[in-house]
C-alpha cells in the first residue's frame, strides 16, 4: 500500500501519554522543521515493510505534557485526528504540538490549540492517544482514502509498540476528528473491514463533518474559509498528478506566486491571505475544477462510498458554512440504509468553528462509553439540541480545568487570534 509509513509520528507523540512537566520553555531547542528533518523522511526500503510497521521512533525533542503526568490504561487507545486543513508537511501535528501550536505566523493555527486540549482530556481518561501525521510527508490534505490508510497503520503501529509504549496489543481503540480530522477518521472507518480487519475499533466519533468535497469550493468561496481552497488543491496535487498539471498550466502567471503560498503555511495564514478572494479568478479556465476527471478523484475521497462496521457518533452544527448541514445527513442515510450503527446530533446554535468545542463533551462522553464496553445503540438515531456544551456528563468525563479553557477559547473575539 502506498501508506507504507503510517508513520514516522506515530510514535512520536505516545509519549505524550506519560511524559512529566516539560522544562521551562528556555530551555527547550528550537524544533526542527519536518522539511529540513531527516526523521520524517521514510528509511530505504520502508515499501517492503507490512503497512504499520514502526520505521523509526524517538523522543520527542522538545517534551509535552498534558496538565499533569497521567498513569495510561494500556488496554485503551484513541486514535485521534487534527485537523490541518492545509498542505504543507510542516503543519503535521507531530511539528505544532511542539511549537505549541502557536498561533500566529505562517505555520500558526488556532485549531491544534483547541484540539491539543482535547486530547488533554482523552489523556485525563488513562486512554494511550495516538496522533498521526495522516497527511504523509507532502502534506497531501483532502487525499482522503491515503488519510484512512494512515490512521488504520497508525493503529497498528501503536499496537506494536508494546516494548516501547507498553501499549496491550489487543487494546480496543476508538477514533476521533473534528472538520479535516473527520475525514480522516471517517474514511478510516469506511476502510477498516477490508483493509486492516483485524484491529478492535469500538467506535469513530466524526465532528463537523465535511462529506464531498466538491460542493465546499462555491461554498466557501470569497468568504473567511476561501484560503482552504489553495490549501486543498494544492494537497491534492500532491497525491495526484492529474491536479498537479492543473496547477501548474492553469495558474495565472500573475497569481502563481501568490497561490503556491499555501505550500509553505498552516491554516491560520492561508485564512487571512486569501480571506474572501476569487479563488475561480486564480484559474485561466474558471471551470478547470468542475472537468470530469476532477470530479472523479474528489468523488473518489468523499464520504459515504462503503459502510462501518463500527459504531460511528456524528455531530454537526445547523449553521455550518463549509460543508451544508445536509450533506452530512445524506451519509447519515447512506449509512443507515446499509445496516450501520449510527447516532446523529445536531446542534442549532453552532456554527463550524464553534462547534469543536461545543460538540466536544458529546462526543467524548460516547466515545467513553465504547472504551468501557457500554452497549451501543442498534440502529440509526438522530437528536437536535440547542447546544452541546451543556451534556449533563460533561464533568465525569473532563475535568474543571479542561472545561475551563475550552470556555476561554470559545469566548476569544473573531479575527486574527481565531484565525491566525
Amino acid at each position: 500500500m502506498a501508506f507504507r509509513a503510517a508513520w514516522l509520528a506515530v510514535l512520536y507523540l505516545c509519549a505524550l501519554v506519560v511524559q512529566a512537566i516539560p522544562p521551562p520553555l528556555e530551555a527547550r531547542g528550537k524544533a526542527v522543521l519536518p522539511e529540513n528533518d531527516p526523521f520524517y523522511v521514510p528509511p530505504e526500503g520502508y515499501e517492503n515493510a507490512a503497512p504499520g510497521t514502526v520505521l523509526r521512533s524517538r523522543k520527542v525533542p522538545n517534551p509535552i505534557a498534558a496538565f499533569n503526568a497521567f498513569r495510561s490504561r494500556s488496554e485503551q487507545g484513541l486514535s485521534y485526528q487534527v485537523a490541518e486543513d492545509a498542505a504543507s508537511i510542516n503543519c503535521a501535528p507531530s511539528y505544532a504540538f511542539q511549537l505549541a501550536a502557536a498561533s500566529g505566523g505562517p505555520l500558526g493555527t488556532i485549531v491544534t490549540q483547541i484540539e491539543l486540549v482535547l486530547i488533554f482530556a482523552a489523556l485525563e481518561k488513562g486512554w494511550v492517544v495516538t496522533v498521526p501525521d495522516f497527511q504523509g510527508p507532502k502534506g497531501a490534505f483532502l487525499a482522503n482514502v491515503r488519510a484512512g490508510h494512515a490512521v488504520l497503520d497508525g493503529i497498528r503501529a501503536t499496537l506494536a509498540s508494546s516494548e516501547l509504549t507498553g501499549v496491550n496489543k489487543k487494546a480496543r481503540v476508538t477514533m476521533w476528528g473534528y472538520s479535516g480530522g473527520s475525514l480522516a477518521s471517517g474514511f478510516a472507518a469506511e476502510l477498516q473491514p477490508k483493509y486492516a480487519p483485524e484491529l478492535n475499533i469500538a467506535g469513530a466519533a466524526l465532528g463537523g463533518t465535511v462529506p464531498r468535497i466538491e460542493p465546499v469550493i462555491p461554498s466557501i468561496n470569497k468568504s473567511l474559509f476561501t484560503g482552504l481552497v489553495p490549501g486543498g488543491i494544492l494537497g491534492l496535487g500532491s497525491e495526484y498528478p492529474v491536479i498537479e498539471s492543473i496547477i501548474n498550466s492553469q495558474i495565472k502567471p500573475e497569481k502563481r506566486e501568490k497561490f503556491l503560498k499555501a505550500r509553505k503555511q498552516c491554516f491560520g495564514a492561508n485564512m487571512l491571505d486569501y480571506a474572501f478572494e476569487d479563488m475561480y479568478s486564480y484559474f485561466k479556465d474558471p471551470e478547470v475544477l468542475m472537468l470530469p476527471y476532477v470530479n472523479e478523484i474528489l468523488a473518489y475521497n468523499s464520504m459515504g462510498q462503503n459502510t462501518p462496521k463500527t459504531p460511528i457518533f456524528i455531530y454537526k452544527a445547523a449553521n455550518d458554512v463549509i460543508s451544508a448541514h445536509n450533506l452530512t445527513a445524506a451519509v447519515y442515510d447512506t449509512y443507515c440504509a446499509a445496516g450501520a450503527n449510527v447516532e446523529f446530533r445536531t446542534d442549532l446554535t453552532a456554527d463550524h468553528a464553534s462547534g469543536t468545542i461545543t460538540g466536544a463533551p458529546q462526543a467524548l462522553i460516547w466515545l467513553d462509553e465504547r472504551m468501557r464496553g457500554v452497549p451501543v445503540k442498534k440502529g440509526c438515531f438522530k437528536e437536535t439540541q440547542l447546544t452541546g456544551l451543556l451534556e449533563p456528563g460533561a464533568l465525569r468525563v473532563m475535568s474543571l480545568s479542561v472545561i475551563r479553557t475550552l470556555l476561554a477559547i470559545l469566548g476569544k473575539p473573531i479575527g486574527e487570534r481565531l484565525v491566525g
